[in-house]
């Protein structure tokens, strides 16, 4: 005999996380500062990575409603700001002329978030600045430890991030530009740029990067100076390889190269419940808060490219704590995504969010 209606056993209902993201996109969108184009509690590399996640929500759900928060940003976080303006929410905030400034793996991030604002508006001035910050980033390339760029104008760390950005940069110009010499340009760039980070002795026996190289005074000889295995660092490098396999002849070596990066990162790098961190938690500061993001985004590129039911579980997983476990009042997160809810600013949110619009990349309608 079937149930009545009344006592019959309905499953309930998903998730929506367009709606859960909408909310924090909302907290976030408080911090904006419409005098500068940035977030107030973070830095300027940060607002470049929240500057993202508004590409990356619009590129995943079809909406186009932050399309005036990019115009913006892209005007106004170019002027500087005086130093005897940086007072109250302005404190230590000021724009830079053409997205430049002293850190070659800032205007990465910069790079990438004009790409992005590129794939959804379509409009050309935003991949232009994006070629524009790359010819900068070029610059830092010499033969210390046999090639690679610096870390800064400084020249004195060459490290993982900013080559594993100055990576991908290439790879999202190369498949972005049009065919001929511009293209080839950056694909020459990613291919030299590979074949030295490959050599470098950043990625370590484990499968994970290292955060850079140790450069002997005396010798000059470069080894990996064994220091932290960021979230991120391994989440850029899986998303350029990624990324590049899009318009390589071979693209197999690339992808078993991100899913082996991949795999070591959500192993070594995640608790007994497969919640990912960072080992700065909690607390990770102005820059450690923004890793773990980068990670998931990165991760969700490759889902997108090479689907592994690993992945999305990951997603899934991480997701799910942090909007049940690291949410707090107006739908603002924490740097621990296990909880409890600690260190909000813009940049933990920016990650989170990260992490939930990548589930709604990979649980594609």
């Amino acid at each position: 005999m079937l149930p009545s209606i009344a006592h019959a056993q309905t499953a309930p209902a998903p998730p929506n996380w367009t709606q859960h993201t909408q909310l924090g996109l909302d907290a976030l969108q408080r911090r904006y500062l419409e005098r500068t184009g940035l977030y107030t509690s973070t830095g300027w590399w940060n607002s470049a990575n929240a500057i993202t996640v508004l590409d990356d929500f619009m590129q995943v759900t079809g909406s186009r409603q932050y399309l005036p928060v990019l115009a913006h940003t892209f005007a106004q976080a170019q002027i500087v700001v005086p130093k005897t303006e940086q007072i109250g929410d302005l404190k230590e905030m000021t724009g830079a002329p053409g997205f430049l400034n002293t850190y070659y793996d800032d205007e990465g991030w910069w790079a990438l978030a004009w790409i992005g604002a590129y794939d959804v508006s379509g409009e050309a001035r935003y991949l232009g600045m994006a070629q524009s910050i790359f010819k900068d980033m070029a610059g830092g390339w010499d033969q210390t430890c046999g090639g690679g760029i610096w870390w800064s104008k400084d020249r004195t760390y060459k490290n993982a991030i900013a080559n594993e950005l100055f990576l991908t940069v290439a790879t999202h110009l190369a498949v972005r530009a049009a065919p001929g010499a511009d293209r080839a340009q950056y694909h020459d760039w990613a291919a030299k740029e590979w074949a030295w980070f490959r050599a470098s002795g950043m990625l370590n026996q484990q499968g994970l990067v290292n955060d850079g190289l140790t450069i002997d005074a005396a010798t000059g000889t470069c080894t990996n100076n064994q220091k932290t295995t960021w979230t991120y660092n391994q989440g850029v490098l899986i998303g350029a390889l990624a990324e590049w396999s899009r318009i390589s002849a071979d693209p197999k070596p690339f992808l078993n190269q991100a899913h082996s990066v991949a795999l070591a990162a959500v192993t070594r790098l995640t608790d007994a419940a497969g919640v990912l961190h960072d080992s700065c938690e909690p607390n990770c500061g102005g820059d450690g808060s923004q890793f773990k993001g980068i990670f998931v985004r990165n991760l969700a590129a490759l889902q997108a490219i090479a689907p592994d039911p690993r992945w999305q579980q990951f997603v899934d997983t991480n997701a799910g704590s942090i909007w049940t476990k690291d949410q707090g009042p107006g739908t603002e997160f924490g740097v621990v995504w296990s909880g409890p809810l600690i260190a909000v600013d813009a940049s933990a949110q920016s990650s989170a969010l990260d992490t939930l619009v990548a589930e709604i990349a990979v649980h594609p309608k």
